[in-house]
């Protein structure tokens, strides 16, 4: 369980955590939301020691081992499958005591615990990390300083994953994770069986992988059940009911004071006056919640309608070296008012499939026809590199408006979403989504008919996203957008591309359709995929439809046991889920802790006993589902 008493911590000066407590229970998964610098990793950096309270306590129970991805990716010649295995610490100790211990009844106790921390499946388990978060079999052998940045830091996410703590921190870890890899770790943190806090501005991450919400707010943590739909509703509701509490407290306040102000001076009203006076002053005034204002983005609409198509493709095939294109076979075109999310894992071409929309990269081969006067806006979250550190925004838009008053130049930079008190101030100083909305907004001041939007979201907060979100939908234009947030995806867009195997498709189904299918592992590999040219295997004999109906009525026999497993799991499953609500329940009552701390400590380990046997009963479910699926695909 993790305790946190009287908390507030300070950094540069700045009180961001004001004596906030919270109490979470073991096996918890917990979104840990709040705006931008409202103090989310601070948190963390208090949690795990590395920055200290300047009040309060974090207590956490004897021996708890903290997980969190280093900030700094491995880059060594050691291949990726190595890094991962050496983060779990004690099978490395363990294995290298073995090798050298000499008392039996040690050596029996070495190998005991290697059972239970199930050492001989390390290797399979490392590797399942690594697959699920986008690298292939050839591709773990390989060393890690072979990757860039961003795929190692994919390497430190693995590592901490693999290490399986019984606290794991989360820092916005889908930052580096394509849709692919954010689908795989969202599963993986729902079925993880121990306590998690994630920080993420992603709603479906916050819908589907966890059951609680931390609120960071004015300084104070606010736990709420549930997933972050229903915090929503539940903050909602809570502000309603805090609005007519202050309009009720205003209200008697008022007639209080009258009455005072009334009969203070008379004789006989003077005591009823003092009593009034005396709970006037008991009275403490109720604090509306303040909802800070989210500047909208805006994107203007095209002066002139392109006609379409806007971009029409004819066997093209683009790349980086001439005669090795990354994509090729490009037959497709993009209309006027064409909503297009590109969909993919990194590395199979995504991004420069947008460079060649973009007119950055020339195509190697066949056509690519452009409507006559059509404006293109490119945004990719890697160009903040590219702003001008010492420049402000100011100064950036003024070089795209030379000749402009300054007047028209600053209302220009207000529109990005740039306060008075920033417009001034140099990119270098200006926060992660501050430098993503000047990018956006130097990108499309020049009214686009085509807005290509390359992992977009990176640097925004729930709000800030929605207000992109309105954005979108409100703009005329053609949108390319290539995001990991579905919630973007599905709200903005009405087409789905598929870019894999070194070329670009339509996808038919939807998300929750391709969804299934990365969890399926159909999707698995990493880097541009070779067709190959296989010699085709001979066709089998035909087989007559009798015997195809004698054949499944076979197999649907020989499926009943396994079936009947697959619903006693269910059955179990359901159960254990009641039993952890019911534990949960009875554990969220902060006094239990002060009034009986035995019981407190024994429900706490009912509820760690029953997630680890729901999560063996979920993997036992999901690997015999999985079996009886592929066997009633082959009838």
């Amino acid at each position: 369980m993790l305790q946190i008493t009287d908390l507030s911590a300070r950094v540069a000066g700045r009180l961001l955590i004001d004596h906030a407590s919270l109490t979470l229970p073991t096996g918890t998964k917990a979104g840990l939301v709040g705006r931008n610098g409202a103090g989310k990793s601070t948190l963390f950096r208090v949690i795990t020691g590395d920055l200290a309270a300047e009040t309060g306590t974090v207590s956490l129970p004897k021996n708890t081992r903290l997980g969190q991805v280093a900030q700094e990716a491995p880059g060594t010649e050691e291949s990726l499958i190595e890094i991962v295995l050496k983060a779990d610490t004690e099978r490395l100790a363990l294995l290298e005591e073995a090798e050298t211990a000499s008392d039996p009844h040690r050596i029996a106790d070495i190998h005991v615990r290697l059972a239970d921390i199930d050492a001989h499946s390390a290797e399979a388990r490392a590797s399942a990390i690594l697959s699920g978060l986008g690298f292939d079999m050839a591709a773990q052998a390989r060393p890690a300083s072979s990757f860039s940045g961003g795929w190692r830091m994919r390497v430190a996410l693995a590592a901490v994953l693999f290490s399986r703590p019984d606290l794991l921190l989360l820092d916005e870890p889908t930052n580096y994770l394509d849709l692919e890899g954010t689908l795989w770790l969202e599963n993986f943190v729902a079925r993880y069986p121990y306590t998690v806090i994630v920080i993420s501005h992603d709603r479906d991450v916050l819908n589907n992988a966890v059951n609680s919400i931390i609120h960071l707010d004015q300084k104070k943590l606010i736990f709420y059940r549930g997933d972050y739909d229903q915090f929503e509703r539940q903050r909602a509701e809570k502000l309603e009911l805090l609005q007519k509490a202050i309009v009720k407290q205003t209200a008697e306040r008022k007639h209080m004071e009258a009455f005072v102000e009334r009969f203070r001076a008379k004789a006989s009203k003077a005591r009823q006056a003092q009593s009034r006076l005396k709970a006037l002053e008991r009275m403490q005034p109720l604090q509306g919640i303040v909802e800070e204002h989210v500047t909208p983005f805006v994107f203007d609409a095209p002066e002139k309608s392109a006609a379409s198509p806007i971009i029409r493709m004819e066997g093209v095939s683009v790349g980086y070296q001439p005669g090795r294109p990354i994509l090729s076979k490009l037959d497709l075109r993009i209309d006027t008012d064409d909503r297009i999310a590109l969909l993919g894992q990194n590395g199979n071409g995504k991004s420069t499939f947008a460079k060649l929309l973009a007119e950055r990269l020339k195509e190697q081969s066949g056509t690519v026809t452009r409507a006559p006067g059509l404006k293109i806006a490119f945004f990719a979250q890697h160009q903040i590199d590219d702003l001008r550190p010492a420049e402000s925004a100011v100064q950036h838009v003024r070089r795209l408006m030379p000749d402009a008053p300054e007047a028209k130049v600053r209302a220009k930079v207000a529109r990005m979403g740039l306060p008075t008190q920033k417009m001034d101030t140099a990119a270098e100083k200006l926060s992660g989504g501050e430098k993503a909305r000047l990018l956006m907004g130097l990108a499309t001041l020049d009214a686009p008919n085509l807005l290509i939007l390359d992992e977009p979201t990176n640097h925004l907060d729930i709000e800030a996203r929605e207000s992109l979100v309105r954005a979108l939908n409100d703009y005329p234009g053609a949108v390319i957008l290539i995001s990991h947030d579905r919630h973007m995806v599905e709200a903005t867009m009405d087409r789905l591309w598929v870019v894999a195997e070194g070329t670009v498709s339509r996808y038919d189904g939807d998300l929750e359709d391709y969804k299934k299918l990365v969890l399926s592992g159909a999707t698995k590999g990493s880097g541009v995929q070779d067709p190959g040219d296989g010699v085709p295997a001979p066709e089998p004999a035909p087989i007559s439809k009798i015997d195809q109906r004698r054949i499944a009525a076979e197999k649907r026999e020989s499926l009943k046991p396994l079936k009947k497993k697959i619903s006693q799991l269910e059955i179990q499953i359901s159960r254990l889920q009641k039993t952890i609500e019911g534990l949960d329940e009875s554990l969220g009552d902060p006094a239990l802790y002060t009034r009986d701390p035995a019981r407190a400590s024994a429900l706490n380990k009912q509820r760690s006993d029953a997630a680890k046997t729901l999560a063996s009963c979920e993997e036992n479910w999901l690997a015999l589902t999985e079996e009886h699926e592929s066997a009633m695909a082959s009838q």
